[in-house]
């Protein structure tokens, strides 16, 4: 299987995550008032916002700490970062609407669908990319089984079926799966650290 460098890959997923990042605090709208009162039907949508921001923090994060540790990168491994993107990208359409509708069940299953989808696509690139490396690389070492993966994928589609049952569990889902991945993966520093000393 042909690989190539891996360096336009993570230039041009750094230049879409900002993007993404800068489309959704554009999407907070200043209040028409000047007291705290003006702020509150603000809450949800900055507390949508917060939520996401982490989200695609934790992508960002995540993405560079995976592709440090890859040595190099295929066709069908571009393909799969865009896969990531692609849903990443829909973040902020996802974020703005579960804000300004404050919570509604249907919104928040969309986003829970979309952060699904996202984390499914992530597990497609950790895939693709194991597929090109040894089983004894750092990268293979690394992710082991990634239990913490398939688990949040587990979450995502428990809240989003509870989205329509309490509104609050889901958003809480959401949150516990953002805590679970807000440390970057150790396993990969290890690693790495092991390899080079």
């Amino acid at each position: 299987m042909a690989t190539m460098g891996k360096g336009r890959l993570e230039a041009f997923s750094d230049g879409v995550i900002a993007i993404i990042i800068t489309i959704m605090v554009l999407e907070i709208k200043v209040p028409h008032g000047e007291d705290f009162a003006a702020l509150q039907p603000l809450l949800p949508v900055f507390l949508s916002y917060v939520l996401s921001f982490i989200y695609v923090g934790i992508y960002w994060n995540n993405h560079h700490h995976l592709l440090h540790a890859a040595k190099n990168v295929s066709g069908g491994a571009l393909w799969a970062n865009l896969h990531l993107l692609f849903w990443l990208s829909l973040i902020p359409f996802v974020t703005g609407w579960m804000g300004e509708n404050h919570w509604q069940p249907l919104p928040v299953a969309l986003y829970g669908f979309v952060l699904l989808m996202a984390g499914l696509a992530y597990y497609m690139l950790v895939r693709v990319l194991l597929r090109i490396h040894s089983a004894d690389s750092a990268l293979a070492k690394a992710l082991g089984k990634d239990v913490k993966g398939r688990l949040s994928l587990v979450f995502y589609a428990l809240a989003i079926a509870l989205a329509y049952v309490h509104v609050g569990l889901a958003i809480g889902l959401y949150a516990c799966v953002a805590a679970m991945w807000l440390i970057p993966d150790r396993r990969i520093e290890r690693h790495l650290q092991e390899s080079q000393g």
